[in-house]
């Protein structure tokens, strides 16, 4: 009888901030194909009227860990639903880089906070936390050269845990981790029951990010404003109000967009706000990753009167396997049976291979007068089985209707978070 073994890819994100200017860098790459999958999913998950929010740059990172270990037809069909080249060696690199340059912003927001004192500024600085582990079972005969990629360029280290005998253990020490990690914005990721004897490993990414604003709002400014629940009938709701010339702005066919600098002015949170109360579905079936890398880099006009509905969205553990099979990720999955190809990770043989069962993805976000904090957490479960220049006047905008954001990384154009509010309540 065949043995199945899981393999689990977990991955965590938090809320995101700002940062300052860098060197020349070589996250390009990452940058591109995380946005690139942030359009995909999201097509594959507005199918309803509810609010969304996903980390594609947890997802991304996550699945270019798994790509590590992917060989043959298996690492052919990753690359092309993750978007990475055909020269995927590049890959594990762009990806440490862009990670490097993400705890750099912190690192400096931080001493913005120093020096604020002395020429005004943040009070706070950019809590960003980006940590990444191997939960592997004891004895597994996984490849040194996979451990040593993701252990140089993802800073993953590895710890030896046993699933064999306390899958149950191994799931509360994986989701305290995944807690601590976020600050206890993400809470019991991975399922009961999604660990059992025959799990192999679960390789973890974790981020958690909260960002105050370059500029808070005043609370006293927050009123009560009507807002069309999911494009329909309005319900006052709380909107923070603000007038400022450090906003980035633009008026495109169908939509306008607006962004909101975080402290260092190195992230932003994007608003896309759609023209007509009921056509967010039109703006979402005409998102592209070219769009987002556009909107990275708005111009400031002289002033933008701004209304903006606080949110909270949590959001309950998502099964994201069935969506990347549709994307064309077929094999990673084991479809056709045996065809699963992750020799990289540990030898594959007839009776005893690696095969994704699953990937979870679970996300929180909190947008306030203060800023924005904000978690995600992604697992891959894997088994083995045996087979502007101008100063126009004023411009209102009030975000009443339903309309997408992102929190962007700017120097990279890297969205870090993505989604939709169809109800800020």
């Amino acid at each position: 009888m065949v043995r199945m073994k899981r393999f689990l890819i977990l991955q965590v994100l938090g809320a995101l901030v700002a940062a300052m200017s860098y060197g020349a860098t070589d996250y390009g790459l990452a940058a591109t194909a995380t946005n690139q999958l942030a359009v995909d999913l999201h097509r594959q998950l507005a199918t309803g009227n509810e609010n969304l929010c996903v980390s594609p740059y947890s997802i991304e990172s996550a699945l270019a860990m798994t790509f590590a270990g992917a060989d043959g037809e298996t690492r052919e069909e990753m690359a092309g639903v993750l978007h990475f080249p055909k020269n995927d060696n590049a890959v594990p690199a762009s990806f440490a880089s862009l990670q490097h340059s993400l705890e750099e912003m912190s690192a400096k927001t931080a001493e913005l906070v120093k020096q604020s004192k002395r020429f005004g500024g943040p009070s706070e600085p950019i809590t960003l936390v980006i940590a990444n582990r191997l939960f592997a079972q004891k004895g597994y005969d996984f490849r040194q050269a996979f451990l040593s990629v993701v252990k140089q360029n993802y800073g993953a280290g590895f710890e030896p845990i046993d699933f064999v005998a306390d899958a149950s253990g191994a799931t509360q020490r994986i989701n305290k981790w995944v807690a601590d990690q976020t600050r206890n914005r993400i809470r019991d990721l991975v399922p009961a029951g999604a660990l059992n004897e025959t799990t192999r490993l679960l390789l973890a990414n974790a981020l958690y990010l909260k960002a105050p604003w370059a500029d808070p709002f005043s609370d006293n400014a927050t009123k009560p404003e009507p807002f069309h629940i999911h494009g329909g009938a309005s319900v006052d709701v709380p909107m923070m109000r603000k007038m400022d010339r450090h906003f980035g702005y633009a008026k495109r066919d169908g939509f306008r967009a607006v962004s909101l600098p975080y402290a260092g002015n190195d992230l932003q949170f994007l608003v896309l706000l759609p023209d007509d109360v009921k056509s967010l579905r039109a703006l979402e079936s005409n998102l592209t990753a070219e769009m987002l890398a556009e909107c990275a880099k708005l111009e400031t006009r002289e002033e933008i009167d701004l209304h903006l509905p606080k949110f909270k969205i949590e959001l309950p553990t998502i099964a994201l396997a069935e969506k990347f099979e549709a994307l064309g990720m077929k094999t990673a999955f084991d479809q056709p049976r045996g065809s699963a190809n992750f020799d990289r990770m540990a030898p594959r043989k007839p009776n005893d291979y690696l095969y994704i069962s699953q990937v979870f993805h679970k996300t929180f976000i909190a947008v306030d007068e203060k800023g924005t904090e904000a978690a995600a957490a992604t697992a891959v479960a894997m088994m083995a089985g045996s087979a502007r220049i101008q100063r126009p006047a004023p411009v209102e905008v009030k975000v009443d209707r339903p309309f997408l954001y992102a929190i962007q990384y700017v120097p990279s154009g890297a969205c870090l978070f993505l989604g939709r509010v169809t109800d800020p309540r």
